[in-house]
């Protein structure tokens, strides 16, 4: 049986009770971080910390834990070698449903579950992404990682509906990103091009590592938005996310990326991207 966290216990996942009156379920007032982990490493688990705080800060959600040893308990407790820790945290259970927030004293309600998932084997990195493009409606704070998803999912059935894999999402004919990804691309210069950080899109953890890894390649970095001609005409487009690490997209609406396979520079910048974390954890251990 699963182990998770709830509020200080770790327990089996069908024992764990949230209240009816919890914010998170009455208004998604909850924010949440998704943690890769890499033969049972956590990956990146600093700068995953420093995000959520400041999701929780935007939020003026009052709450406060170790991040890292709640995390590494659930990994060792459900034996994860390699899939995802999310760690999710609403404002806390109201007396009866309101608008208005409750107490400034209110106990948050933190819960945190691991998930298997392939990561570094993940068939898609061989064949890519096919995507489809639709208008970005999301609030417009997306650089909080809220647990206001809806819209996102509603894009992600639409893409199951017109078989394909997922969506990137646009206003003004420009690119923010996708439902759970930062989209890049790299034009035919050879300039690797990702949105610049700003409320339109989820400052990414993954997105650093791979800038770095990128700029060591010799490749130029241009943080702006791209339109969605441009990406249609690029040479290589690709994903960043902790739960795809790097991966190739190959087709936005019908047309083919390049040759139509994944790209050699994003091939190679996710190969880089997995041996560096994977050596970050091998210097440590």
């Amino acid at each position: 049986m699963e182990t998770v966290y709830l509020n200080g216990d770790y327990l089996p996942k069908t024992s764990a009770k949230i209240s009816i009156f919890d914010r998170g379920l009455l208004f998604s007032d909850a924010v949440y971080e998704v943690i890769s982990v890499i033969n049972g490493h956590l990956i990146d688990m600093e700068r995953h910390i420093a995000r959520l705080e400041r999701s929780l800060g935007e939020l003026s959600i009052n709450a406060f834990a170790d991040w890292s040893s709640i995390s590494e308990n659930l990994v060792a407790e459900n034996g994860l070698r390699e899939g995802l820790v999310y760690l999710q945290v609403s404002r806390g259970v109201m007396d009866e449903r309101d608008y208005r927030w409750p107490a400034p004293d209110t106990t948050p309600t933190i819960f945190a579950f691991t998930q298997n998932r392939v990561l570094i084997e993940n068939p898609m990195a061989d064949r890519g992404m096919r995507i489809i493009t639709r208008p970005d409606l999301r609030w417009q704070r997306c650089d909080i990682k809220t647990t206001q998803l809806l819209y996102a999912s509603l894009m992600k059935m639409e893409a199951v509906a017109a078989g394909i894999d997922d969506v990137w999402m646009t206003q003004d004919d420009m690119v923010t990103e996708g439902t759970s990804q930062n989209a890049h691309i790299i034009n035919r210069d050879g300039v690797l091009i990702s949105h610049q950080l700003d409320r339109r899109i989820l400052p990414g953890v993954t997105r650093i590592e791979m800038l770095a890894q990128a700029k060591a390649m010799g490749l130029t970095i241009e943080e702006r938005a791209f339109s969605i001609e441009e990406a249609k005409n690029a040479a290589e487009a690709f994903v960043s996310s902790s739960t795809l690490l790097v991966m190739p997209v190959v087709e936005i609406d019908g047309r083919h990326i390049g040759d139509g396979q994944p790209g050699k520079h994003t091939r190679k910048i996710r190969y880089n991207y997995i041996g560096a974390v994977q050596a970050n954890h091998s210097k440590r251990d």
